[in-house]
C-alpha cells in the first residue's frame, strides 16, 4: 500500500521525511491553512511524487505552481466542477515535463453523502481522495466511518484520508483486507504525525510507514 504524507511545510523536515521513502509528499498552496507552503522545494528523491494541494484556485495559478515546482499531481480540495477538472487536464497536458501530471479530486464524506455525485468526474480525474467532512476543506483531524465506502462502486481508485494515525494501524490492516479497499491506492496522513502544524515527526512516521508497507 502506498503512503502520502501531506501538509509538508519546512524544507529540512521534508528531507527528513523523504528519507523514510513515502510514495508521495503533499504541499498545501491554500493561504488560510496553517500548513501553507511558499518558496522553493528542496531536491527530493525522484521516486517520491510531489503533490500540490489547492482549494478553489484558478487554473492559471495551479498551472504556474505545477510548472515552477515540477508537481507530479494536483489535488483539488474545493468545489471544483468536472468541467474545471477537464480544463485543468488540458492545461497540465501542455506542460513540458517528464511524465503526466495527474489530478486528485478530494471528496468530503459524511453520513448523507451519495457517491452518485462522483459519476460526472469519472474519466476527468485520476484519483479521488476521501476525507472526513468538517469545517475545513481538509486537515480536520478525525477519521470518518470507512463503512460508508460500501456505497462506492466507481472505477476510479482513491486515497484514504481523514485523521489517520498510529491508532488506526490495526483497523487499517483489517480494512485493507476487505472488498471495500479494492480501489484504495494510498493512505494519506497529516495532522496525526505532527509536532506542530506542518512539522512532521519522523519517528512516528517511520513506524507507520513500516507497518503499512510490511
Amino acid at each position: 500500500m502506498k503512503v502520502k504524507v501531506c501538509g509538508m511545510k519546512y524544507p529540512e523536515n521534508m528531507e527528513e521525511v523523504a528519507r523514510l521513502a513515502p510514495d508521495y509528499l503533499g504541499f498545501i498552496f491554500w493561504e488560510p491553512s496553517p500548513r501553507y507552503f511558499s518558496g522553493s522545494l528542496p531536491e527530493l528523491p525522484e521516486n517520491i511524487r510531489k503533490v500540490g494541494v489547492f482549494v478553489d484556485a484558478s487554473i492559471d495559478d495551479i498551472l504556474e505552481k505545477a510548472r515552477d515546482l515540477s508537481l507530479d499531481l494536483i489535488q483539488l480540495h474545493g468545489k471544483e466542477s468536472p468541467e474545471f477538472c477537464s480544463s485543468l487536464r488540458t492545461g497540465l497536458d501542455a506542460i513540458e515535463k517528464p511524465g503526466r501530471t495527474e489530478i486528485i479530486k478530494a471528496i468530503a464524506i459524511g453520513g448523507t453523502f451519495s457517491f452518485d455525485n462522483l459519476i460526472p468526474y469519472e474519466g476527468k480525474v485520476d484519483y479521488f481522495l476521501f476525507d472526513s467532512k468538517g469545517p475545513m476543506p481538509g486537515g480536520n483531524g478525525f477519521v470518518f466511518d470507512w463503512k460508508l465506502l460500501q456505497g462506492y462502486n466507481q472505477g476510479t481508485s482513491y486515497f484514504l484520508s481523514g485523521g489517520i494515525g498510529l491508532d488506526q494501524v490495526e483497523e487499517l490492516g483489517n480494512f485493507l483486507g476487505t472488498p471495500l479497499a479494492q480501489k484504495c491506492h494510498a493512505i494519506d496522513v497529516n495532522s496525526a504525525f505532527e509536532m506542530e502544524a506542518g512539522l512532521k515527526d519522523p519517528h512516528l512516521l517511520s513506524t507507520f510507514i513500516k507497518e503499512i508497507k510490511h
